[in-house]
């Protein structure tokens, strides 16, 4: 009996997670498994590039966790620089193109995974293609952008954004010495917490000697006289620039599911049910970047590119695929950043996004330390928490502050999963000692605030 045939589209974090697990499940007997790769690497940190670029991270290769050859050896026939430019669904196959010799060929599939990533979004601006313009998304994105910052005679950098990507391209700039401008078309940084947690962030930059201009929608990119970029213009301002980075978010790669009919969500993001596998469709399965996925607290799909929810999608992907079983319940919506030493997380639902979804809740916000207050390098920071009305379920948190602030809101997050209320969250039994905590963990004080403020509304 002739092997099964499992072909898998896009060579990074959830793609090649697909292929080794099921690779672990099924021998080469049993399941052939062939990979394309449009890029010139596989199985890489796309989160660590701004660490890279910024000189945290040594080397290029320290974010590549397994090189093509290491997947060949395992029988994944991967091939790189090859890219998959149509889907055959009811002909069960893909068209591929290879990049380097232009020739295009047809490989058929029993089994299909989809893990087209992401794009970084590109406004369609004037100059917004000239040199000194740089997305960053993949490995070749970064060492573009690194070497444009070699080859810079000026030392002006503009970030066109002010979110994840942003913040962490500002810190990268900074470290290479270039005086950086962020603009920003929102009220405050980082959209992804309320404004007034934003406007810590805000403060906080200004601190390190950057420069944050909010309401900034940027209009055009100007290029100078040898063709490269000169200036950015923003609400009627001109900024100069010796380098652009966009920092201003991704979107699903959607384009050949789109073109063959198979289901979008709201965000253009894959719909898939908990096997992860394409709505109405059977044999195909999708994961990563372009899938939307169900956000546990809204009770809607959500689009969210982050390697976390990628492998774990690949992992499922790859068991259902190789004879096993395995599902993707959602997620409470769990990230955290820093810009130099500055650290920011959230989980959960901001105030508008409960007010999208019909939720009235209260709020509370507190200052605490991550350590005890006498213990040398005690470090400040804010948590803010939101809780349903009446129910007194948590709906979210988010955390800004300095050392040891970001990964505490893991606990928040483990209660979302969980359902708990923030009356319940106080009697935590959480880990204590002065090097690592106050008596009362910040978390668990922003929650006894939250119960009195459930109290004083008449709810509790």
């Amino acid at each position: 009996m002739a092997a099964e045939r499992l072909v898998v589209i896009g060579g990074d974090a959830a793609g090649m997670s697909a292929a080794s697990q099921a690779r672990r499940l099924r021998g080469p007997e049993e399941l052939s498994i062939t990979a394309f790769e449009r890029g010139h690497f596989s199985s890489y940190s796309a989160c660590g590039i701004p660490y890279w670029v910024g000189g945290d991270v040594e080397r290029r290769d320290d974010l590549i966790a397994r090189t093509p050859e290491e997947h060949r050896a395992r029988a994944i026939d991967l091939r790189m620089r090859t890219e998959v430019t149509e889907i055959d669904v009811a002909g069960q196959r893909v068209r591929a193109l290879d990049r380097e010799s232009g020739e295009t060929s047809w490989t058929g599939f029993d089994k299909l995974v989809i893990a087209t990533g992401a794009r970084p979004v590109r406004p369609a601006l004037p100059g917004v293609d000239a040199p000194g313009v740089h997305g960053v998304q993949t490995l070749d994105d970064g060492q573009a952008l690194l070497d444009t910052l070699d080859r810079a005679t000026g030392r002006r950098a503009v970030v066109v954004g002010a979110g994840y990507i942003g913040v962490e391209m500002a810190e990268a700039m900074l470290k290479h010495g270039f005086e950086v401008t962020v603009l920003n078309r929102g009220e405050q940084p980082m959209a992804t917490l309320d404004p007034d947690m934003g406007r810590l962030v805000h403060d906080a930059m200004d601190g390190l000697g950057i420069t944050t201009v909010n309401g900034a929608a940027v209009t055009a990119i100007r290029t100078g006289p040898d063709g490269r970029v000169a200036a950015v213009e923003a609400a009627g301002v001109s900024y100069p620039a010796d380098v652009v980075v966009l920092g201003i978010g991704v979107e699903p790669e959607t384009t050949l599911a789109r073109a063959v009919g198979l289901p979008l969500g709201p965000h253009g993001g894959l719909l898939t049910d908990l096997s992860m596998r394409v709505v109405g469709h059977d044999n195909i399965w999708a994961g990563g970047d372009c899938v939307e996925v169900l956000d546990l607290v809204a009770g809607r799909t959500r689009h969210i590119a982050l390697g976390t929810h990628a492998n774990k999608h690949g992992q499922i992907i790859g068991s259902n695929v190789g004879g096993g079983y395995g599902t993707f319940p959602g997620v409470v919506g769990t990230a955290v950043s820093k810009v130099c030493d500055l650290e920011i997380a959230r989980t959960g639902l901001r105030e508008k996004d409960a007010r999208a979804v019909g939720l009235r809740f209260v709020t509370a916000t507190i200052e605490s330390t991550g350590r005890a207050g006498y213990y040398p390098g005690a470090r400040a920071m804010t948590v803010k928490m939101l809780a349903e009305y009446r129910t007194g379920r948590l709906l979210g948190v988010q955390i800004v502050g300095r050392e040891g602030a970001a990964k505490r809101v893991d606990v928040a997050a483990v209660a979302l999963t969980a359902g708990m209320t923030v009356e319940q969250m106080t009697a935590l039994d959480l880990g204590y000692a002065p090097p690592f905590s106050p008596v009362w963990d910040p978390v668990l004080v922003a929650a006894r605030k939250t119960v009195t403020a459930l109290r004083k509304a008449g709810t509790a």
